[in-house]
């Protein structure tokens, strides 16, 4: 297939790209900006646009059989002082539907969108977060453009642990050199709560057996390890082979503030993914921690 990866310069977008391609597929990259040339996605050729202005025109969607929407801003992507009413409309609410109609109208066969895993699994959030209100709308306006000529698909992932070669990733790197003991001002200790988490391993996966298998007009929910915070940031000072212990306390953290856990600190997001959606999607579990000892050896010494 000659397949379409809106976001394909980012994390996420370039593994799938590595994946896809390591297939036998065409593998474009739809972005705002042509990808670092210190990253593997500079060897892909790039359709350069906005998705939310507009950009994608049937007329260039024309030429591809399948496109992956992993381009969806998220509350790390919020500028400061700005309408969050109007910003959830253009990048999430209007815009991942907008963009999937001018995919169907293009002639695109398959859509596999990468959204998020809140509203499937505390559903009652839509109503109360501005944020997981618009990646439900966004996920159910996709997918009400499905048909039995135009195959749209969401996957739904929690939290995903990677990173790519050339890729800035500062988050990583301030927790690997917080693990080897580089900035003592961070205690040893993780915020109440926890999640689920997927290596982009995995996620890459899934976004490869959906575009072979998934059911028109489905959302699934996938994911792998449940984690408390705390255990989670202790698989990073095992891998880097500290040997301290980083407790659970019910305090907001440096490295995890209370605005980027969606369901509040003290709350624990957990839950399985269906097998039978695991083994049709044919993604793998339990990787986070290969998925973090190859983070560790990626980002390599922080001073």
């Amino acid at each position: 297939m000659k397949i379409l990866i809106v976001g394909g310069t980012g994390m996420i977008g370039g593994h799938a790209a590595a994946r896809l391609s390591s297939q036998g597929h065409d593998v474009v990259l739809g972005a705002r900006k042509p990808a670092l040339s210190e990253t593997p996605m500079a060897r892909y050729p790039v359709l350069i646009g906005d998705y939310s202005k507009g950009a994608f025109s049937p007329d260039d969607l024309k030429e591809f059989d399948a496109v992956v929407f992993a381009a969806g801003n998220d509350i790390r992507h919020l500028p400061k002082s700005v309408d969050r009413d109007e910003f959830w409309r253009v990048m999430q609410i209007e815009g991942v539907p907008d963009f999937v109609e001018r995919a169907k109208k293009g002639g695109v066969k398959r859509v596999v969108q990468i959204g998020s895993y809140y509203h499937q699994v505390m559903p009652h959030l839509a109503e109360t977060d501005d944020y997981v209100r618009a990646r439900k709308l966004a996920d159910d306006g996709a997918r009400a453009l499905a048909g039995d000529d135009f195959n749209v698909s969401t996957l739904n992932p929690p939290s995903i642990v990677g990173v790519i070669p050339g890729l800035p990733a500062l988050r990583y790197e301030t927790l690997v050199a917080w693990g080897r003991g580089e900035r003592p001002e961070i205690p040893d200790y993780g915020p109440a709560g926890g999640t689920n988490y997927m290596s982009v391993k995995s996620l890459t996966e899934a976004i490869s057996g959906a575009l072979s298998n998934a059911e028109s007009g489905k959302a699934y929910l996938i994911g792998d390890q449940n984690l408390h915070f705390n255990e989670f940031f202790q698989m990073i000072f095992d891998a880097v082979g500290s040997d301290r212990i980083v407790e659970e306390r019910d305090a907001e953290h440096p490295l995890l503030p209370d605005a980027f856990i969606v369901p509040g600190r003290g709350n624990v997001l957990s839950y399985e993914p269906p097998a039978d959606e695991v083994a049709l999607l044919g993604y793998s579990r339990n990787d986070v921690q290969r998925a973090v000892q190859e983070i560790v050896t990626l980002v390599g010494p922080t001073e």
